[in-house]
């Protein structure tokens, strides 16, 4: 209890609390929003399914495509101000959809504009998050930052999916969306107020496409990273293609329907407070060789979806996988923050996100098919299967297996096993 009453005093500090309420702001905004927009959509004249697609599809794949200009941006200039940049996008875009949704006029081609921006908020937005923490805590407490603010986006996601249906049911699509746009001011105001933070890159000089470079170089010479994001654009693959589209289609057939697959969420949504409280307190030795075993579990729900497993027993299964990740997250983002140099960090994890996603829509595009195929429950098992040997095959790697964390006490800091402390008052 003192050891964890010690890491909450990072909340006692004023850049991390501003960040820490920046990305919980942020994080209730981003499960709010979306769906409050898919029933805003769905419920303008001539709209179905499609036309939502189209929608969902004009942000995603900016944010896919923007994440490596997004890391450029980040390592060049205050990571604070491009937080609070992407903030400000994000509640543009939501108060411009649900201003033309509550005046009755919503051009899908309008709407799809708003949702670029959102795509590109989300882009920039996403490198910040390992970018900022070495300038927020000092690197003995990188874990401790990363897993606080794990919690709080946590909680965030939660309120926000709990919240979204309400609060459409009640009010409408429109002024839901209005409420979101406040939210990401609310954001954008904690991003501010991080303060003054060292620009981390260089004034000037190199073009993006020198500074990408120089990411790709870092990213490409550290076997572990390169294995696990390898390992990555697998399981998202898989995942996408379960989680989405083979999960519902099984829960809307055989367990109830909608409710039943809330129920599995919330499950996974449980796990994952769980995973970050658990992620507070552990220091393994070798945190890529524990995290990369910790992924496995992403496919214990459909594993258990596609054997017909009973549905108590599934949403266990979404509790272990939300543990397994969200402890995988922390001990990822910590790693990187320790081994990566502070003015490439923003660079390495936008590579870290691309490669990670960049299947994730084939997976969806190929689930449809193979129910059709397969059906469900062996498309499930394959889902599975492939999750784990992405595991099997990244626990391959030499590197994967042996990268030690330093042991956190002042001497390993005084040895340079931790990287400096970033001075806040740098230039």
């Amino acid at each position: 209890m003192t050891a964890i009453r010690e890491d909450l005093t990072l909340l006692r500090e004023r850049r991390f609390a501003s960040l820490f309420g920046a990305r919980t702001l942020s994080m209730l905004g981003l499960a709010f929003a979306p769906v409050a927009l898919a029933f805003g959509v769905l419920g303008l004249p001539g709209a179905d399914a499609g036309t939502l697609s189209v929608v969902v599809a004009a942000e995603a794949i900016p944010h896919v495509l923007g994440l490596l200009l997004g890391g450029v941006v980040t390592d060049r200039y205050p990571r604070r101000f491009v937080m609070f940049t992407g903030e400000c996008l994000s509640c543009i875009a939501w108060l411009g959809i649900g201003t033309m949704l509550l005046l009755g006029w919503a051009p899908i081609p309008v709407v799809c504009a708003f949702a670029v921006l959102t795509g590109i908020a989300g882009a920039v937005v996403w490198p910040v998050l390992s970018g900022i923490i070495p300038e927020v805590a000092p690197p003995h407490r990188f874990q401790a930052a990363n897993a606080l603010l794990a919690v709080g986006a946590n909680v965030a996601r939660i309120t926000g999916l709990v919240s979204a249906g309400a609060v459409v049911v009640l009010v409408g699509p429109g002024w839901a969306l209005v409420g979101a746009a406040i939210v990401y001011a609310a954001a954008a105001t904690f991003a501010w107020r991080i303060g003054r933070t060292p620009r981390p890159g260089r004034e000037g000089g190199t073009s993006a496409v020198a500074e990408l470079r120089e990411g790709w170089v870092e990213f490409s010479s550290r076997q572990w990273l390169w294995v696990v994001v390898a390992q990555f654009s697998l399981l998202i693959l898989a995942w996408q293609g379960a989680h989405t589209v083979l999960g519902p289609v099984v829960a809307e057939a055989e367990l109830g329907g909608a409710a039943a697959w809330s129920a599995i969420l919330t499950g996974e949504a449980v796990g994952m407070l769980v995973g970050v409280v658990i992620a507070l307190r552990i220091r393994p030795r070798r945190p890529i060789l524990v995290a990369v075993v910790l992924t496995s579990t992403t496919a214990l729900p459909y594993l258990l979806l596609g054997i017909g497993a009973p549905l108590a027993v599934i949403v266990l299964g979404g509790f272990l996988m939300g543990l397994g990740m969200d402890t995988f997250n922390v001990l990822w983002q910590t790693t990187m923050q320790r081994e990566v140099p502070p003015e490439a960090l923003s660079r390495v994890a936008s590579y870290d996100a691309f490669g990670s996603m960049v299947f994730g829509p084939i997976g969806v595009l190929v689930a449809g098919p193979a129910a059709v195929h397969l059906g469900a429950h062996p498309a499930l098992l394959v889902c599975a299967g492939l999750i784990v040997l992405s595991s099997l095959l990244a626990l391959l790697s030499p590197e994967v297996r042996t990268l030690h964390a330093p042991d956190g006490s002042d001497d390993a800091v005084a040895r340079g096993e931790y990287p400096a402390p970033v001075d806040p008052a740098a230039p």
